[in-house]
Order: C-alpha cells, then sequence, then structure tokens
C-alpha cells in the first residue's frame, strides 16, 4: 500500500507594504495562524489564489516541500521578495575585463 502525497488546498495572500512578499496558509484555518506582529509588517493582507499545493508541485519562487512543512509547523509560509544584486558590484567586475582594441 502506498502512502497518499501530502496535499493541502492553500490561500495565497500579498501585502500591500512590499512588493514581492506572500503568505501561504492553509485554506481552513487561513490567517489565524499568522502572528500579529508580522501582519502589521506586512500589511492588508489581499488574496491572491487559492491552490492545491503538493510536495512535487512547482511553484515560481518557492519550494513547495518547505511551504508545505512550514504551514504543518507554524500555520504559514512566508515568501520574502526576491533579492537582487547591486548593479554597482556588477559594473566593477565588468571593469576589471580586457577591453578590445
Amino acid at each position: 500500500m502506498s502512502a497518499q502525497p501530502i496535499r493541502l488546498l492553500c490561500d495565497i495572500y500579498k501585502g500591500n507594504k512590499k512588493e514581492g512578499m506572500y503568505l501561504y496558509v492553509d485554506k481552513k484555518e487561513g490567517l489565524s495562524h499568522v502572528p500579529d506582529i508580522l501582519l502589521k509588517r506586512f500589511g492588508h493582507p489581499a488574496l491572491v489564489t487559492t491552490m492545491l499545493i503538493t510536495p512535487v508541485k512547482k511553484l515560481a519562487r518557492a519550494d513547495a516541500e518547505q511551504v508545505l512543512d512550514d504551514i504543518r509547523r507554524q500555520g504559514f509560509y512566508l515568501q520574502m521578495p526576491p533579492t537582487f544584486e547591486p548593479l554597482d558590484s556588477a559594473f566593477e567586475e565588468n571593469s576589471k575585463l580586457p577591453r578590445s582594441q
């Protein structure tokens, strides 16, 4: 007998304080397990979508297994905005390259 994969129907919210920050929560539980301090920093939560997540689900910027584990352990998963390397360091590296004549 094979074990059923973990599946969870999640609501995904975006906040209005930081672009690219999202909260994933169990649809049944909603935002009830998200600490008040986090909600204050997150801003007004707006529902983006509801999605069935499994360990093998491909997500754009999150690992599905980590999402499921965090929701199971703490009641939510917080997706932070991507970090970008400043152009200054890339420019500095490019300036070290030999110039063609």
